[in-house]
């Protein structure tokens, strides 16, 4: 917080030289030629008023008809004062076009001038407009405690009312002040007010215009230079807190998409990943921490591979005894005689014997099956008559 407080004094502060080292600039340049064209006008004034005649009287209504056709060539201009408000007008980009460079090195200066100012005023203008929105959500935090609301929550809602009241106020304010020192009505105040600190500037009216107020009024003047700065500020706070919100949804909504998809690819591969064994071992699928919340719908479809493999597997396991026959033989030592029988399926009795997989299946008649009322796997139990009766017969298997 206090680096963000300081970063934003240190903007104001150059916001502040730049438009002083601005003034003085457009004043070393302008004001001498400024000074010239005066001379060269009251000089023509002179020779007119001599050859056509005119009276004193008639001299000042030409100079009120002249200054209502143009009402943006009252007084000088390009003294400080003059320049400091058109430099205001530059990186404000207001640009109401009361006043312009005559000169060329005050064209180009100029150029440069806005080039590096207009940027810097904008991010002054964003920075301030952030620290006044901190201290509004404080202060209705603070209001809220103090009414004893259940709820202190400072939600989009409040803080869009309290921003539009500001624009409003401010420009209510203005509208009264200006109505005030330049003699309008107070609806044509306001629509100047509004035009200016929209930085629309059309240029129709303009203050600071009127009986070189710009020389003889300081006051004013300051308030007028302090009005722009803070109003445009207020509504710098107003487009930061609603119009650029919604303007970065799209960038914060896209990003959102894009972390989503990698969670579901990070999920899917661990997924892969893990050993068959596991999923034979454990009915659970256990997921990063990050990647619980977002993948919980994939651990019914992998518990029911899982399930599937098993059932599966078992099924393997019940079909390979019908293809395996008993080994059973009975070592010389023991002195077991040979089977008198050997295309007979039976079992045996003998202590000693192998299971294998046959690579020949002996035929089987429909009447032993009939007989045993089993496969010819099941004949191998020892159970069965044909166990008892060929005690010591073995399979062949090639």
């Amino acid at each position: 917080m206090k680096r963000q407080n300081l970063r934003t004094a240190a903007l104001i502060l150059c916001i502040f030289s730049y438009l002083l080292v601005g003034a003085a600039v457009f004043d070393a340049l302008e004001s001498e030629a400024e000074s010239g064209r005066k001379r060269l006008l009251e000089q023509k004034r002179g020779e007119l008023r001599r050859k056509y005649r005119f009276s004193a009287d008639d001299y000042r209504e030409l100079e009120r008809l002249v200054l209502q056709a143009e009402p943006h060539r009252a007084g000088r201009q390009w003294k400080f004062a003059g320049s400091f408000y058109f430099a205001i007008t530059v990186i404000t980009t207001i640009g109401y076009g009361h006043a312009a460079p005559g000169t060329d090195a005050g064209k180009v200066f100029c150029m440069f001038y806005a080039i590096l100012g207009i940027p810097l005023t904008l991010v002054m203008f964003q920075s301030l407009g952030e620290r006044m929105n901190t201290v509004v959500r404080l202060l209705l935090k603070k209001i809220k405690k103090c009414l004893g609301m259940r709820t202190t929550h400072v939600s989009m809602e409040n803080m869009v009312l309290v921003g539009f009241l500001s624009c409003m106020g401010t420009l209510c304010i203005g509208a009264a002040a200006f109505s005030y020192f330049e003699g309008w009505t107070f609806f044509h105040a306001y629509y100047y007010c509004f035009i200016t600190l929209t930085t629309i500037g059309f240029g129709d009216f303009v203050a600071l215009q009127k009986n070189e107020a710009l020389q003889k009024k300081p006051p004013y003047v300051a308030f007028s230079f302090m009005y722009i700065l803070v109003g445009l500020t207020v509504i710098g706070a107003f487009l930061n807190l609603v119009v650029l919100r919604f303007l970065t949804m799209n960038s914060e909504d896209e990003r959102r998409d894009a972390e989503e998809r990698a969670s579901l690819r990070r999920a899917r591969n661990n997924i892969h990943l893990k050993p068959k064994e596991d999923n034979r071992s454990s009915n659970a699928i256990f997921l990063p921490a990050e990647d619980r919340t977002s993948q919980m719908n994939l651990i019914p479809l992998v518990q029911e591979d899982a399930e599937r493999q098993r059932r599966q597997s078992a099924t393997s396991a019940a079909a390979v005894p019908s293809f395996c026959t008993c080994l059973c033989y009975r070592p010389p030592v023991c002195g077991s005689p040979a089977p008198s029988h050997p295309e007979t399926l039976s079992c045996h009795t003998n202590p000693v014997y192998y299971n294998s997989i046959s690579y020949k299946i002996d035929e089987v008649s429909l009447s032993t099956r009939g007989q045993t009322g089993s496969s010819p796997g099941s004949t191998l139990s020892s159970n069965s008559p044909r166990c008892r009766q060929h005690p010591r017969l073995r399979r062949k298997s090639i």
